[in-house]
C-alpha cells in the first residue's frame, strides 16, 4: 500500500514538473509574439505627410528653405521615427523592410540634393572652394544604410553606425544653413543653378523608373513577388523626399519662378509626385501590367515617376531658354 502511495506521488510531481514547463514555454512563446507584433505596430511608421513642416522655421536673412526641409527629414526618420534598415533580427523593427526601404529612399534623395549643394548650389560659379560643412554632409549621408554598431565582417569592435553617420550630416546641414542666415556661406539663387538640380533630379528619377521596369520583367511576379515591396517604397520614399525639397526650392527660387513663368508646370511636376506619395495598397502586387483582376502597384507607380521626370525636364527646358 505504502509503495502504490509513493509511485503516485512520483507521479504527481513528474506531471506538475512538466506541466509546469510546459506552461513556462507557451508564457515565454507568447511574450516572444507580443513582442515582435506589438513592437513592430508601436515602431511602424512610414511618414508620407505632403503637409509636413521643418519644426518652428523662419527665414533668416539667406537661409535656404530647402535646406531646413532636407535637415528636417533627416531628423524625423533617424531621431523621432528611429532608423531601422540597420536593427539586429532581435528588434521588432527588423521585418518592417517596407519603412526600412522608405527611409533609405528619403535619406537617398537627400544625400543627392546634398551633392548639388556642395558642387553647385553652395559655390559661387564653380570657382569657389567646396563649402566644409556641405562636404562632410554628403559624406555623411552617403554612409551605408544597414550599418549597426557591430558588424564582425568588418571589425571586431564597434563602428559608427548608420544613424550616427546621418546626425553628423543632419548637424553640418544646420551649421550651413545657420552660416548661411549670417552671410557666412554661399546659396546662389540663379537659373543655372536650378536647371542643373532640376537635371539631376530627373536623372535621378530615370534610374529609380528603370529600376522599376527591371524588377516587372524580372520579378517572380504577382502576389507572391517578396521584393516588389522593397522596390515600391524605396522609390516612394525618394518621390516623397523630392517632393518635399522641391517644395522648398519653389520657396527659395520664388522670384526666377515667377520671372520665368514656371508655376503651371511646377504644379504639374508637383501633383505626379503627389500622386505616387498617395499609392498605398494594402498588399503590393507585380502582377502583369494587362491583368484584368490583379493590379501591378509597380507599373503604376513608375506611370507617374515618368511623368514626373518629364515634367522636371520640361521646367529645366524653359529656364534653358
Amino acid at each position: 500500500m505504502w509503495q502504490k502511495f509513493t509511485d503516485f506521488r512520483y507521479w504527481v510531481a513528474d506531471h506538475m514538473s512538466f506541466s509546469l514547463v510546459r506552461s513556462l514555454m507557451l508564457g515565454l512563446l507568447v511574450l516572444v509574439i507580443l513582442y515582435f507584433t506589438l513592437g513592430a505596430m508601436l515602431i511602424h511608421t512610414v511618414g508620407d505627410d505632403p503637409e509636413f513642416e521643418p519644426d518652428s522655421y523662419v527665414r533668416k536673412g539667406s537661409s535656404s528653405y530647402a535646406v531646413a526641409m532636407a535637415s528636417a527629414l533627416v531628423d524625423r526618420e533617424v531621431n523621432k521615427h528611429a532608423w531601422i534598415s540597420n536593427d539586429p533580427f532581435f528588434y521588432p523593427s527588423a521585418f518592417l523592410d517596407n519603412m526600412a526601404h522608405f527611409q533609405q529612399g528619403i535619406v537617398a534623395a537627400v544625400a543627392r540634393f546634398s551633392y548639388d549643394l556642395k558642387d553647385q548650389l553652395g559655390r559661387t560659379r564653380g570657382s569657389s572652394m567646396e563649402d566644409p560643412d556641405l562636404k562632410n554632409a554628403t559624406s555623411a549621408l552617403q554612409y551605408a544604410g544597414d550599418q549597426w554598431v557591430w558588424e564582425p565582417s568588418i571589425s571586431l569592435l564597434p563602428v559608427s553606425s548608420s544613424e550616427a553617420q546621418y546626425r553628423a550630416g543632419l548637424n553640418k546641414l544646420r551649421a550651413y544653413n545657420k552660416r548661411l542666415a549670417d552671410g557666412a556661406a554661399v546659396f546662389e539663387r540663379r537659373g543655372d543653378n536650378l536647371l542643373a538640380t532640376l537635371d539631376r533630379f530627373s536623372l535621378d528619377v530615370g534610374a529609380s523608373s528603370a529600376s522599376i521596369d527591371r524588377h516587372i520583367r524580372e520579378g517572380i511576379g504577382c502576389m507572391f513577388d517578396m521584393e516588389a515591396d522593397d522596390v515600391f517604397y524605396n522609390v516612394k520614399g525618394q518621390a516623397y523626399a523630392y517632393y518635399m525639397i522641391l517644395k522648398g526650392l519653389r520657396q527659395d527660387f520664388d522670384q526666377i519662378v515667377s520671372d520665368r513663368e514656371l508655376s503651371t508646370t511646377w504644379d504639374e511636376m508637383e501633383k505626379s509626385l503627389a500622386a505616387i506619395i498617395a499609392l498605398d495598397p494594402l498588399v503590393v502586387s507585380n502582377c502583369s501590367p494587362d491583368s484584368m483582376f490583379l493590379p501591378n502597384h509597380l507599373a503604376a507607380q513608375g506611370f507617374y515617376l515618368l511623368r514626373a521626370r518629364t515634367q522636371l525636364k520640361e521646367l529645366a527646358n524653359i529656364l534653358l531658354k
